[in-house]
């Protein structure tokens, strides 16, 4: 059964999302929060920092492809958040504080590369995506996802302290690269969508770029995910110079933002296309359990916060499904704390085609416990089974990518990071 349900018009928006969270039919079992309860107890922060990475190379084995080699590329990156593969081998590395790095024949250029807009780096904001345009060797166009600062600084009262921050708003910058560095640099979207944490970016087969849009995690902000006047909580669907496509599901309808592609999400934080299929397929973070990966259609409602597989920070069960909601097409209990995202095509490790890859920060809330997930599917991409890997660093791992190569490459999320290449062992 699906889960997806008619959006109200934005008046009276919350009255109704949290009437619709709060009633129970009769007999059921459980009673979901309110929204406002979904986050609003997350759990202790644990000062109990990752390890160091080793030197490497690491020798590991894995169920289907025994003999692998993990090797340590770099580990002197500040929080890096995504990678992007340069066709003359090179590797684009997103720090979240705001900086794009480049290896170059498996060595950090020390100088960050030129050109990357100003960016408001707190919390979980900053410096997000990287993405070539699919005409790259024609063009030059490079994308950025980043937290752009909008308003000015606030004094501290009475001159304590130093100034707050402005908010930082989810945008989309493009700029020509010129072998060194970005050039021509500008937003092309810009979404207005503040307190929003991740965001990924990726094109599909239609050509289209499409962008995700966090959703505040904590307090009734959750709401904005059901809000169609509101970017927060949707995954947006551009022209490659960021206008918005006359056939998007909600273009010129009244009350809904134009670029809205699907909503109802809490975030986003990997974005793939199915090699095979076509579709988009996202993971999501779900709160205390309920990760999920997501199968994207036109102008569908991903549920978030009327209803999740997991639980909210208290351990009270939400309601997992509700009429016409999208289901996911898996979910992790405990969570995982899902991030990027991978379809294996390559031959380097033949017994791994058509798995999926992803990053995971934590499993149950529990530090130390980061990781890689492979995931297999039958020939109707349906989940058969899942392997931990990378348990071994401790790490937290922020994306994982096929490079051109047919190699795996993994970024930690972590300060130092470190960039890794896994290959085929001896």
């Amino acid at each position: 059964m699906k889960r997806s349900l008619r959006l109200p018009q934005s008046a009276g928006l919350l009255a109704v999302v949290l009437g619709l969270v709060l009633i129970v039919p009769a007999g059921a079992q459980q009673t979901p929060p309110q929204p406002a309860a979904v986050a609003a107890f997350a759990p202790p922060g644990i000062n109990w920092p990752a390890p160091p990475v080793p030197d490497g190379p690491i020798m590991l084995e894995s169920a289907e492809q025994r003999s692998l080699r993990l090797i340590v590329m770099t580990k002197t990156l500040d929080q890096p958040w995504s990678i992007a593969f340069l066709p003359d081998g090179a590797i684009l590395v997103t720090e979240r504080p705001g900086r794009l790095r480049i290896v170059r024949n498996g060595v950090l250029d020390p100088t960050p590369v030129a050109g990357v807009p100003p960016v408001r780096a707190a919390g979980l904001q900053g410096l997000m995506d990287v993405v070539l345009h699919p005409r790259f060797a024609e063009n030059k166009w490079i994308y950025l996802s980043y937290h752009k600062p909008v308003g000015t600084p606030v004094a501290p009262a009475r001159g304590r302290g130093a100034a707050v921050a402005p908010a930082g708003a989810s945008t989309l910058a493009r700029g020509t690269w010129d072998g060194q560095a970005l050039t021509n640099v500008r937003d092309i979207f810009e979404s207005g969508a503040t307190d929003t944490e991740s965001s990924r970016i990726a094109f599909g087969r239609d050509g289209m770029l499409y962008m995700t849009i966090s959703a505040p995690g904590v307090g009734a902000d959750v709401v904005r995910s059901q809000d169609p006047n509101d970017y927060a909580g949707k995954v947006i669907r551009l022209r490659d110079d960021g206008s918005v496509p006359p056939d998007n599901p909600f273009a010129g309808r009244p009350g809904y933002k134009p670029a809205i592609y699907t909503l109802g999400h809490r975030n986003g934080h990997g974005l793939a296309v199915n090699p095979e299929t076509g579709d988009l397929w996202s993971t999501e973070q779900g709160p205390n359990g309920g990760d999920e990966i997501n199968i994207l259609r036109a102008g569908k409602n991903y549920g978030w916060p009327m209803v999740s597989y997991g639980r909210n920070y208290l351990g009270a069960r939400m309601r997992p499904s509700m009429d016409g909601m999208e289901e996911p097409v898996l979910f992790w209990v405990p969570s995982i704390a899902v991030t990027g995202m991978t379809f294996y095509t390559g031959d380097r490790f033949p017994a791994w085609k058509r798995n999926i890859f992803v990053g995971g920060l934590r499993q149950g809330e529990v530090p130390r416990t980061g990781h890689v997930e492979r995931l297999v599917f039958n020939d109707k991409w349906e989940e058969i089974r899942r392997e931990p890997m990378l348990t071994e660093l401790k790490q937290r791992i922020r994306d994982i990518r096929q490079g051109p190569d047919g190699l795996l490459y993994v970024v930690t999320a972590e300060a130092p990071g470190a960039l890794l290449r896994l290959e085929p062992g001896p």
